[in-house]
């Protein structure tokens, strides 16, 4: 278990201490990488960043842990001075932090991009070592970290060097149930819904229990204890080639210079069972994807109220029109009361109530309803009603909320 976190608290409490300040809450992204995503993007941090007017002053505990870039220190630095916000760094190594105001200028902000850039540079170093010893790894076979493929788990490499991985009898029993489900033509919801039943573990979260970690974590908004099986993370297990105890890079089975394939590990399916799943599974499919239409108006901003979650467009055949509706199943849960609404007539009840609180006339963007807080819920309708269903949609149904951005 990694000590990082705890060592950063410590470094900014620290902090703290020295300059008098009093901390009042903490933004913790981890798994998050400071090379890939400016402050603005990390989801613990950016939803702070939205709201300066909160604190007077962010202490990180080095200048490595808020950038690894140039040009993200400068629109920090831009956006503290935009917002009279203190920037903190805690500097180790000559027991003082580096401190900017929003007044600072010359030496002081000099010196915070000469430390970004460093900080660049040997996080591309880093990425460039990585990159190198993870090729080495996957032509020798060898286990170099990372999700490891369900049904597996680590074991010391024969060479006595490094790991590799083997079936792991917890797991393997999964997935054969899974593989013959899929054979006996039961539907991945179906199968996925049984797994949450059953309290079975997805991948990520029971790599992190092997590790030690805590499972779940945040996705689209929302915190989650655990992870739910979908159809989708299904499909990922069913596809993959580590299921014949393949290499798997970027999803394709690593070979050798004679082209055969690299091993991680013993088989879970023989070459012959691995290519009758994908048949079947390919029997299955809706077959070639048909274009991606635009994403609906309203997704991310309608949710059903029976489960709070997402509501999702639906296409009809033969009409023109489609419906928002929700998903639970496809999330691997269940919804007491799943709702439904014609895809026309809450874009145009939303839009009305959009231009209405915010007085504008003008055309109404699915990023200007997200960026405005506009939530609207649908409860379930009931059934019957006759010819006055046609005429609209039932109004009381439907709640029009703007959440706070403050």
């Amino acid at each position: 278990m990694t000590t990082s976190p705890t060592r950063q608290r410590t470094s900014i409490q620290l902090c703290a201490r020295q300059l008098g300040f009093t901390l009042i809450a903490e933004a913790s992204d981890l798994g998050v990488s400071a090379r890939l995503l400016s402050p603005f993007e990390r989801p613990s941090l950016s939803s702070w960043l939205q709201r300066p007017d909160a604190y007077e002053a962010i202490v990180w505990s080095h200048v490595d842990r808020a950038v690894r870039s140039v040009l993200h220190m400068s629109e920090l630095i831009e956006w503290s001075r935009r917002n009279s916000i203190t920037l903190v760094f805690g500097m180790p190594e000559e027991h003082r932090p580096l401190v900017i105001t929003p007044q600072a200028a010359g030496d002081a902000v000099r010196r915070c991009m000469d430390l970004a850039h460093a900080a660049e540079q040997e996080a591309r170093a880093i990425s460039a070592r990585l990159t190198s010893a993870h090729e080495v790894l996957r032509a020798a076979g060898r286990y170099g970290g990372g999700l490891v493929p369900f049904g597996y788990k680590k074991s010391p490499h024969a060479s006595g060097v490094g790991w590799s991985l083997v079936p792991d009898p917890e797991t393997v029993t999964v997935v054969r149930a899974i593989v013959n489900g899929v054979h006996s033509g039961r539907s991945l919801v179906a199968i996925a819904h049984e797994l949450e039943i059953a309290g079975v573990l997805v991948p990520r979260d029971r790599h992190a229990y092997l590790q030690g970690r805590p499972t779940g974590g945040r996705r689209h908004g929302r915190d989650f204890e655990r992870y739910r099986w979908t159809a989708g993370s299904l499909c990922k297990i069913l596809r993959t080639p580590a299921l014949m105890g393949h290499r798997v890079h970027k999803g394709k089975t690593v070979r050798n210079a004679d082209g055969s394939p690299v091993l991680i590990g013993p088989p879970l399916l023989s070459e012959e069972e691995f290519q009758a799943l994908q048949d079947t599974l390919k029997a299955r499919s809706n077959g070639p994807r048909r274009k991606r239409r635009e994403t609906a108006l309203l997704i991310g901003v309608a949710h059903c109220a029976g489960c709070g979650g997402r509501m999702y467009f639906a296409a009809r055949k033969a009409c023109a029109y489609g419906d928002y509706v929700c998903r639970a199943s496809a999330r691997g849960t269940t919804c007491t009361a799943p709702a439904g609404i014609r895809a026309d007539w809450l874009n145009e009840y939303t839009v009305s109530h959009y231009r209405e609180a915010f007085a504008t006339d003008g055309e109404v963007t699915r990023g200007q309803l997200l960026k405005d807080g506009v939530r609207v819920i649908v409860v379930k309708g009931r059934s019957g009603g006759g010819p006055k269903r046609l005429t609209g949609p039932d109004t009381s149904r439907l709640t029009f909320t703007i959440e706070s951005r403050t």
